[in-house]
């Protein structure tokens, strides 16, 4: 798995949890989904996200999707 797809399966299950507890939980649950999206709004622009760091330091091979 390239850190890439990582990324798009953490923040996707992130949000996920999210709009599930926000519907069962809480409506608080709401504000963590929007600043997820917050999160890969931000790094479309600086090309830096946190995520990305943990999934190196974790292991997870670098390198775009796309280049196969």
């Amino acid at each position: 798995m390239k850190t890439d797809e990582g990324l798009r399966m953490v923040a996707g299950a992130a949000v996920v949890a999210g709009v599930v507890a926000g519907h069962f939980v809480s409506h608080w649950f709401y504000l963590f989904t929007a600043l997820i999206g917050a999160g890969l709004f931000h790094s479309a622009f600086t090309r830096w996200c946190p995520a990305m760091v943990m999934l190196a330091k974790l292991g997870i091979g670098n390198g775009s999707c796309c280049s196969k």
